[in-house]
């Protein structure tokens, strides 16, 4: 899964082959063509109740892929700034180090293939050097 260029229509159309569901059910919980169903799988973005629907017809969380993206691909911004700019929202406040499975598998690929190293990672990824090393002890992944 390449979680730098999401092309969300062909994950889609993986999950929907691999779960067996059939297109009329597809179209009639979507209320929409088969031919319609067809340009979904060919297109990277969605809109987000279209997206929603497809969460609960599959039963995965899509939107998830976005937030992992966001966690592993967006800047970090200055601290200075942040805290200037703190204001009461009223949407939900989420923490960036949210690490999921795929995350961390993503990041051990890496390092176990040689791509990266482990300061890379914790440079490029923002992961602090204790958490990613209790990742590599707890999948063995650390040099005897």
């Amino acid at each position: 899964m390449d979680l730098k260029n999401l092309n969300i229509g062909s994950m889609i159309k993986e999950k929907v082959d691999k779960s067996g569901i059939e297109m009329p059910r597809i179209c009639k919980f979507l209320n929409c063509k088969e031919e319609d169903i067809m340009k979904m799988y060919e297109s990277s973005a969605f809109d987000t109740e279209v997206l929603l629907r497809w969460s609960k017809l599959l039963q995965y969380d899509f939107f998830r892929l976005y937030s992992q993206h966001l966690i592993l691909y967006s800047p970090q911004s200055s601290m200075n700034y942040v805290q200037k700019k703190k204001a009461h929202d009223s949407l939900p406040a989420f923490r960036k180090s949210l690490y999921t499975k795929e995350i961390i598998e993503f990041v051990l690929d890496r390092i176990r293939k040689g791509e990266m190293t482990k300061s890379n990672v914790i440079s490029e990824y923002k992961i602090p050097k204790s958490t990613l090393y209790k990742w590599l002890h707890k999948y063995n992944l650390m040099e005897k």
